[in-house]
């Protein structure tokens, strides 16, 4: 459900104070916090938390632990991509991920088309995941890391789908899953094809080009783009397995 206001790329909520008012319906995406949020004294029903946090407090009870051990039985690969530093253990990551997502996209070949263009509580689509790993990629791997003269494909997403390129995105398209999987599967074996000869030596190398729409002062070592890529893989098969729960339960 789209919101009645939005608020974007402003500075005007920090350090606020919201008090006695109604937040029903409140949907916080995107954004970040550098110093602690803090919200007490509150009733509700149903609250929901998706991130990238340091340390999660509930009702005085530190959580962080638990969600994260349960977030890595979940998702195995989440392990890997964390834990890889060396050159082989990259490549065993990346293998190890491309097995999964080869088993994902097998078990939605026999889904309904159309139930690949859905979103579950307005997260992505199943397509619009496979878009949006087909741009990181594009973004850590062939801008920084291959120098690549193109390498954006028209079919990325980026992230909030947008294109933060400039390079012109489609991101208002509607492909087929036949479509996307062609930029996506070619772009998997570019990854492929680098990691297996990488060397320790290669990760330590820095990028002459920053990745876009990151600080284009800080340094970017050929593993820090690697292990973005990892990430972004790991993460993205859960909540793409998550959301397809859903969707097959209600096919």
């Amino acid at each position: 459900m789209p919101s009645e206001q939005t608020y974007a790329e402003t500075d005007q909520f920090r350090r606020a104070l919201i008090t006695q008012s109604d937040l029903s319906g409140l949907e916080i995406r995107d954004c970040w916090f550098e110093e602690r949020l803090k919200i007490v004294d509150c009733w509700g029903r149903d609250v929901y938390l998706g991130g990238d946090f340091g340390r999660v407090v509930v009702n005085d009870v530190d959580v962080t632990a638990y969600v994260a051990s349960e977030l890595d039985r979940v998702e195995p690969n989440r392990v890997l991509a964390r834990e890889a530093e060396t050159a082989e253990e990259i490549r065993a990551a990346w293998a190890a991920i491309e097995a999964t997502w080869a088993a994902t996209v097998e078990q939605v070949r026999a889904l309904p088309e159309e139930v690949l263009h859905q979103r579950v509580d307005d997260e992505w689509s199943f397509i619009e995941t496979l878009r949006h790993l087909l741009h990181a990629s594009d973004k850590w791997l062939g801008n920084p890391v291959l120098e690549e003269d193109d390498p954006y494909h028209p079919l990325g997403y980026g992230p909030a789908g947008v294109d933060e390129t400039g390079t012109g995105l489609t991101v208002d398209a509607d492909p087929s899953l036949a479509a996307v999987l062609e930029p996506r599967l070619a772009r998997m074996g570019t990854m492929r094809a680098f990691v297996a000869g990488l060397t320790d030596a290669d990760l330590e190398r820095l990028c002459s080009r920053p990745p876009v729409g990151n600080d284009p002062e800080a340094d970017y070592s050929v593993r820090r783009c690697l292990k973005v890529v990892l990430a972004e893989e790991a993460e993205h098969h859960r909540y793409a397995a998550r959301d397809l729960a859903v969707l097959t339960s209600r096919s």
